[in-house]
């Protein structure tokens, strides 16, 4: 049986990034990251992230400072050969949660959970696949198809199957601006999240790249009036 039949294409949804004039709904945004502080970060590191990059999401020095010294990097090893943590700083990155990739393996059915870091553009389907994948779990396999001991059928996983359990539950995390924290929602609002930390820059490029041309545009008419201007003499 190939069960890669069975392997749905995700419906394209409409993102404020997209476009050449998208940009990031920044509250989505910092919903997102507490989407991912309070569920993924448990299983998913962001390696290619520093703690001084969430200053971007527009929190204070104190409030990153204090989001990083809240965990602990590796620290080499004491006197004995006992491996050591400290608290982290802003120049520290995001690391997965566990030691090594065989231990994350070990503790998810034999397949580490990917880092995040830029999932939304190297993921196949980018952001409308993770957004469907979050919210894909609960439906009823196709006729034939029995996902394996330890496995989920999600239609949008590979093959249909995944060893990452149903991470978002309605509640699950308390937003500070009170949006109601729906499965969907937070989908929404993670998938969002690590399309900005891919990109974080996007915003700004859109407005150099429409900046750009509306300069080239308005030379295009000098050069024009200019031309005109400079024959019409001519007879």
């Amino acid at each position: 049986m190939s069960w890669a039949r069975d392997y749905r294409e995700p419906p394209r949804q409409d993102w404020s990034f997209r476009g050449p004039l998208g940009h990031f709904d920044m509250a989505s945004v910092q919903r997102g990251y507490t989407v991912y502080a309070q569920v993924c970060s448990a299983c998913h590191g962001m390696k290619s992230v520093a703690y001084g990059d969430l200053a971007g999401l527009g929190l204070k020095e104190a409030d990153v400072n204090a989001i990083a010294g809240a965990h602990h990097v590796p620290a080499g090893v004491d006197g004995s050969g006992h491996p050591v943590t400290r608290p982290a700083n802003v120049d520290d990155h995001l690391l997965s949660p566990y030691p090594d990739a065989h231990t994350a393996a070990a503790a998810n059915h034999g397949v580490p959970p990917p880092d995040q870091s830029r999932l939304a553009v190297v993921h196949p389907g980018g952001v409308d696949r993770i957004d469907a994948f979050l919210t894909g779990y609960g439906q009823t396999p196709p006729p034939g198809m029995t996902a394996a001991p330890g496995l989920f059928y999600n239609p949008y996983a590979a093959n249909g199957q995944t060893a990452m359990p149903p991470p978002l539950h309605d509640g699950g995390v308390a937003y500070p601006d009170g949006t109601p924290a729906t499965v969907a929602q937070q989908a929404r609002d993670v998938t969002t999240f690590l399309a900005w930390v891919a990109s974080p820059h996007l915003t700004q490029r859109h407005r150099v790249g429409v900046g750009a041309v509306v300069f080239l545009l308005i030379l295009l008419i000098l050069s024009i009036c200019l031309k005109r201007r400079t024959w019409s003499n001519v007879h």
